[in-house]
């Protein structure tokens, strides 16, 4: 599941991986209708931006881990310095490197970091 509020990098960002990685991807641009389609067990993995109208990506994160606390969880974000101190008091189990895909990305790079964190290969 991809959930991203920038229309341009939701649609690029399935395209890659359902092209470059075959991957299945249901992609939201709106965090409620990605929370109200969630179903624990349907996912490897979520990637998340965490900059969206409504409910941030750290709202979003706590609310799917209420309903499934084993699936895979990645922060998207261009502003990761930003949100770092609130990551850092919120949710000190993350490993930033695993954790956040940084944005601009290259395609390759995209593919690669989503095959390690999803342990696709």
């Amino acid at each position: 599941m991809l959930v991203d509020d920038e229309a341009d990098i939701l649609w690029l960002f399935k395209m890659i991986l359902e092209s470059d990685a075959r991957l299945k991807v249901d992609a939201f641009a709106d965090p409620v209708v990605a929370l109200e389609n969630f179903r624990p067990g349907l996912y490897d993995l979520l990637l998340i931006d965490i900059a969206m109208p409504k409910m941030n990506g750290f709202e979003l994160y706590d609310k799917i881990r209420e309903l499934d606390k084993k699936v895979k969880i990645s922060f998207v974000t261009a502003s990761e310095m930003f949100y770092e101190e609130i990551r850092k008091e919120a949710f000190p189990e993350f490993d930033t490197t695993i954790c956040f895909i940084r944005k601009p990305i290259a395609n390759p790079d995209l593919v690669q970091q989503v095959r390690e964190i999803s342990e696709i290969h």
